[in-house]
Parts: structure tokens; C-alpha cells; sequence
């Protein structure tokens, strides 16, 4: 469902030598795996005998037992694709193999291709390299199975529920170029990784980040599973060591450093995975170069029951879960904004103009300014902010914007725009007590063309203050405050900004002005274009008009950086916001999203220069690129279906 898949590492306790023992061991997390609906379990390297087993290797007496093994895991194989390790003869070599059984049968074999025989690892005693073996299919009969077959026995891409799925074993993973890369390149979506991998000190974090960074190249889930604690200590100790990753971010790991005994379970989104394939076209033309020799099986062609219960689904995708991820993106983020307007005031010589609110978006703008012209040697007064009070001004945003900019040393001006207001409504027949969307579109230009012209008189830039939720839907008014010289905000989220200037105010890189600041960031959002309450305060919030912004972003980032349906994302949704929202109100937003992100395109085709900040942008020129009279309707009728 959703293009979901179901992948487990299990990680048994192993007696070394004793197949019966590990095969009962393994018998307990098959059991699991199939009440959790997992379509692909992986057991670490060599399981079915341990990994430590040295000179044994050599005993027939172990390779048949390991054989028998192989037949219990095939009755236990119903329902899921089992991943097992075991050593296995063919061609006169015995090689370290990944055994892939499912339904009854041994579907293939994949033997190592890189043999470490350095540091600990002398595996070349015992184990030949993939790449020596002229070896294609075994008979089933060499394992004792009742119904004799030929089991395919090299490279080999398994197309089972829905995915197409690639093994390599442990040091293959370690090589400059990995057999998985090729495997990915052939159109596997999911590598899994049967390892025994020794521990030592920092190693953990290395192999974290090894196997993220091949599922970020390979743009692919990876699953690596490490055998366990209770392997022979003789000459090195096992953690155990098992992390799921998708394109490049961890999905599932075990928390323990030294660990047996335990499962891990994610559901990969190959939905993910196959929109970024699509859109790289790196990937695309390594296709064309380095093709795929590999062996096509067809497994299972019945769907996943992966319904994304172990799935991350983030509720904030722009925002980092931690306090301190949080605080560092931030930061960064701020850093990048500062570095390209400093760029362009370095270029033009020019002051930055901003019109201040006493808003979020303002804020930022203004703080950026700040920095900006610090960093370039220029007084602060070079920074002009005006505020223009008009008919939606409260007490409150009025006078954050004036001590605000007090506080920070710039020049500061106010200038209110009521009686020109006025006056255009008298010129163009503008009932003044009509709040109509003209009502409210005339205050935005009026300040914009004070900005424009007040800018002119100074050698000023116009520094635009949106963000890229009000861009995605329309939430500004063309040729008011959706045109600017240079928009600093153009491709931060609104869920974002808050965050930023928050982490500013910790940071205490604005330490004279933490008062504002902090009142600031609590303030309800707001246009403030339609006169305040009785009590005089905000009236018109944002939020109530076009929607939660946390829902917005939501969708803004599940539409345009993975491009998911509309049923999809509903229903991540509903997930992600289940403490916060039900299905009609998700719903109804949705809707609204979809509507304003197609009819206001227009006002996205004619923006002002602005750097990218992350993963999703809106800007025509390199971001996202739409006609301006494109319909909604088929992914309104979507929504339309859900019931």
C-alpha cells in the first residue's frame, strides 16, 4: 500500500557450530516477522553456523548440517522472504553466501564478492571470491530438498512484493566500488547487507554513516545486519550492529552498542526512492554506462501489506527533531541568507530597504540585513526600515517594529500610508468601509511603492520579506508584497522562520533586542489589513483563512519533493497530525492547498532573485517550473475519492 516495503534485520543469539541451536534461535524471529507483516527478513553473516567458526569450515560434517538448516528455514517461509547466511559449496570452492528462500524454495544464492584477509579477517582460508566462480544455478538436490530445482547462484535482482531487491555480504560493502552500486544501477531498489562486522572503538558511527551515504549515492533502502554479541570472542567482539536506511537518513538502528536477541523494523518508501531515480539525472547516466549483469528472478508479484506503520512520517519535514539539529540548521540556514545578501549589496553597493511589520517574515528579513551589512564593514545605519501603520495596525506590531529597530541601531522611519489609502480609494470608487480584497490589496501596494520609491532616493534594495509557504499559496499580493529587489525568505518555510529567529535569540546573537524578539516570535500571524478587534487586537489571522501553516508545509513537501498522490499524502497526514487534526479538516486544507498551489503559479513565474535553501524550492528558475494555467482538477478529483 503506498508503495510501501517491509524490511526486518533480526539479530538471534548464536551458538557457534551448533546449526539446530541457531536455526530454533532464527525459528522465533520468523514467527515475529510474519505477525508484524514483513516481506523481507535479513539474518547477519553466516548465521546459519556463526560466523567464528575458523577451521570448521572445513569440516563436511558442518556444511551439511548447514544444509539440513537450510531445508527448516525453507518450512518456515511462507508469507516473507527470508535472508540467511550460511557457507555453500559449488564449482569446487566454497564460498560465504547470502541464501534467499521464499515460499518453500531456495529462490537464489549470492556469494561474497570481496574477501578481507587483513587486520582480524583471514577469510581467504576459507572462502573464494564471487568473482573466480564460472558458477550459475546449483541443483536443489545438493541440499537434500524433496523438490529438485535449479537455483540460480551469482548476481542476482529479486523482484518480490512490489521491489526489486539486490544482497551483497559485509566487506562488500567496504570496497571503492561495491557490487551493490552495480545491483542499484540494474534497478535494485533495496540492498540488504548480511554482515559480521567487528566492533571497535569509533567503528559505529563509521558504519552508520558507510551505509547512508551508499543509500544517498545508490538512491536506495539499505538494510545492514551485523552479527550479533554472542559470536567467539576469541580475537575480536561483535556489537550486532544493525541500521535500515532510505536515500541517505536512518530509519531503524538498534540502540544498544553491544547487542543479541533483537529485531528492527521500517517501512521503506519506494515511492521515495523511485521520484528521486526519476528526477536525478546523475543516476540515469550511470545507468547508460555501467550496466548490470546480474540475474532477474521473479519471486512473489503479490503487493506488500506495508502499510507504513514502521514508517518515519515527520510532522515538521523542514524542521529537525532534536533541539540541537534544530539549533545548528538554523543557524545555517541564517548563515546562507546573510552570505547571499551580502553578496548582492557587496555587488550593487546599495542599502537594504525593508518594510517592517512586526511580523515573522519582517524579522527575519530585517535581522538578515543586519548581519549582512555588519559583515561587509558598513555601519548600521546604512539598514532602513519602515514600518507603515494603516487601517489593520495593532498596538502591538506597531510598537515591536519601532523598539525592534531601535534596539538594533538602524535607520528608522515610519510613515503611514492611511490618507494615500484613502485617497486611491477616492480615486477609483473604493468604498472605504467595503473589506474587500481590494480593501486589503491597495494597503500592500502602497507600502510596496513607498519601499520602491523611498529606495530610489536612498540608493536603496527593496528587500523582500515572503516566504515560500505564502509563495506556494499565493498569500501575497501581486505587485504589492510579492515583488522586491531581493528576497531573502523566498525559499524558507513559514514552520521554519520561527525556528530561526528563536535559535537567534538563544544564540544571543541579537542579545539587545531579545525582548522584541521573544514577543515577536509569539505573535499570531497575521496580514493585518483588516481593522483589529473591540480590544484592539489582531483580528485577521492567517491560520483561520487559509489553513494551520504546520499542514501546509506538510503538503508542500510532500508534493513537490516526492510528487506522492493526493491519497498518499492525505493519509501520511492523518498520521503525521493524529493528535492534532481529523480526516475532514486535513482534508478540507488539502483542498484548499491544491487549489491556491495551482491558480496562483502566475505570481510564482515572475519572482525576484533568491537563494535556495534546501530540497524543496518554488523559484521558476531552477526549483519548479508549471504553466500558470494548469488544472488542479485531477488531483482534486483524487481527493474526492477518499471516503
Amino acid at each position: 500500500m503506498f508503495d510501501y516495503f517491509r524490511i526486518a534485520c533480526a539479530v538471534p543469539d548464536v551458538e557457534v557450530a551448533d546449526v539446530d541451536f541457531n536455526i530454533e534461535q532464527m525459528k522465533k524471529f520468523i514467527a515475529e516477522a510474519k505477525e508484524k507483516n514483513v516481506d523481507l527478513l535479513v539474518f547477519p553473516e553466516l548465521g546459519i553456523t556463526g560466523y567464528t567458526c575458523g577451521d570448521l569450515f572445513f569440516q563436511q560434517t558442518l556444511i551439511n548440517e548447514a544444509y539440513s538448516g537450510f531445508k527448516a528455514l525453507c518450512n518456515e517461509s511462507d508469507r516473507l522472504i527470508i535472508a540467511a547466511g550460511a557457507p555453500v559449496a559449488a564449482g569446487g570452492c566454497l564460498y560465504n553466501c547470502a541464501v534467499i528462500i521464499s515460499d518453500g524454495k531456495i529462490r537464489g544464492i549470492i556469494p561474497k564478492t570481496f574477501i578481507p584477509n587483513h587486520g582480524e579477517h583471514s577469510e581467504k582460508r576459507w572462502f573464494a571470491s564471487a568473482v573466480n566462480s564460472d558458477v550459475t544455478e546449483i541443483s536443489s538436490a545438493v541440499f537434500g530438498l524433496s523438490e529438485e530445482y535449479d537455483i540460480p547462484f551469482g548476481s542476482i535482482i529479486f523482484d518480490a512484493y512490489g521491489a526489486k531487491i539486490g544482497f551483497e555480504v559485509c566487506e562488500d560493502l567496504w570496497a571503492p566500488v561495491p557490487p551493490c552500486t552495480a545491483l542499484c544501477l540494474g534497478g535494485a531498489e533495496i540492498i540488504a547487507n548480511l554482515a559480521a562486522n567487528s566492533e571497535a572503538i569509533g567503528k559505529r558511527s563509521f558504519r552508520r554513516e558507510l551505509v547512508k551515504m551508499q543509500s544517498a549515492k545508490s538512491i536506495c533502502g539499505y538494510a545492514f545486519c551485523s552479527a550479533g554479541c554472542l559470536e567467539s570472542t576469541s580475537d575480536s567482539v561483535f556489537s550486532g550492529h544493525s541500521v535500515i536506511c532510505e536515500n541517505g537518513k536512518v530509519s531503524a538502528e538498534n540502540k544498544a552498542d553491544t547487542e543479541s536477541g533483537y529485531m528492527i523494523v521500517s517501512d521503506l518508501d519506494l515511492g521515495k526512492i523511485r521520484r528521486d531515480r526519476l528526477y536525478n539525472t546523475s543516476f540515469s547516466d550511470c545507468r547508460e554506462l555501467y550496466s548490470s549483469d546480474a540475474q532477474q528472478v521473479i519471486i512473489n508479484q503479490k503487493p506488500s501489506h506495508a502499510d507504513g506503520e514502521f514508517a518515519d512520517v515527520r510532522k515538521l519535514p523542514f524542521i529537525p527533531s532534536t533541539e540541537k539539529e534544530r539549533a545548528e540548521r538554523c543557524l545555517s540556514v541564517f548563515g546562507m541568507q546573510v552570505a547571499g545578501l551580502r553578496k548582492r549589496l557587496a555587488k550593487t553597493g546599495c542599502k537594504p530597504v525593508i518594510g517592517i511589520s512586526g511580523g515573522l517574515d519582517s524579522t527575519l528579513a530585517l535581522l538578515v540585513s543586519v548581519q549582512a551589512v555588519k559583515e561587509l564593514g558598513r555601519p548600521l545605519t546604512d539598514v532602513v526600515g519602515i514600518t507603515m501603520p494603516c487601517f489593520g495596525t495593532t498596538d502591538r506590531t506597531y510598537n515591536n517594529s519601532l523598539n525592534l529597530m531601535k534596539s538594533l541601531g538602524i535607520t528608522s522611519l515610519e510613515i503611514n500610508i492611511k490618507d494615500a489609502c484613502l485617497q486611491h480609494f477616492s480615486d477609483i470608487g473604493q468604498d472605504k468601509n467595503n473589506y474587500d480584497l481590494t480593501y486589503e490589496n491597495a494597503q500592500a501596494r502602497e507600502r510596496t511603492q513607498v519601499l520602491m520609491d523611498y529606495a530610489g532616493r536612498v540608493n536603496g534594495l527593496v528587500i523582500g520579506t515572503g516566504d515560500m509557504s505564502e509563495l506556494a499559496l499565493g498569500w501575497c499580493t501581486y505587485n504589492g508584497d510579492h515583488m522586491s529587489m531581493y528576497g531573502v525568505n523566498s525559499s524558507i518555510p513559514k514552520t521554519l522562520i520561527r525556528w530561526i529567529i528563536d535559535s537567534l535569540i538563544k544564540n544571543g546573537t541579537f542579545a539587545e533586542s531579545k525582548e522584541y524578539l521573544t514577543d515577536i516570535v509569539n505573535t499570531p500571524i497575521s496580514p493585518e489589513l483588516l481593522p483589529p478587534d473591540a480590544k484592539g487586537e489582531i483580528a485577521q489571522q492567517t491560520e483561520s483563512i487559509v489553513g494551520p501553516y504546520a499542514l501546509h508545509d506538510f503538503f508542500l513537501y510532500n508534493i513537490v519533493r516526492y510528487g506522492f498522490e493526493p491519497d498518499k499524502i492525505y493519509a501520511l497526514a492523518k498520521k503525521a497530525f493524529a493528535d492534532d487534526f481529523d480526516g475532514e479538516t486535513i482534508k478540507k486544507w488539502l483542498k484548499t492547498f491544491y487549489r491556491r498551489f495551482f491558480t496562483q503559479q502566475f505570481k510564482r513565474s515572475c519572482v525576484p532573485d533568491g537563494i535556495k535553501i534546501g530540497s524543496v524550492g518554488l523559484s521558476p528558475k531552477s526549483d519548479f517550473r508549471m504553466p500558470s494555467d494548469a488544472a488542479a482538477k485531477i488531483w482534486l478529483k483524487k481527493l474526492d475519492e477518499i471516503e
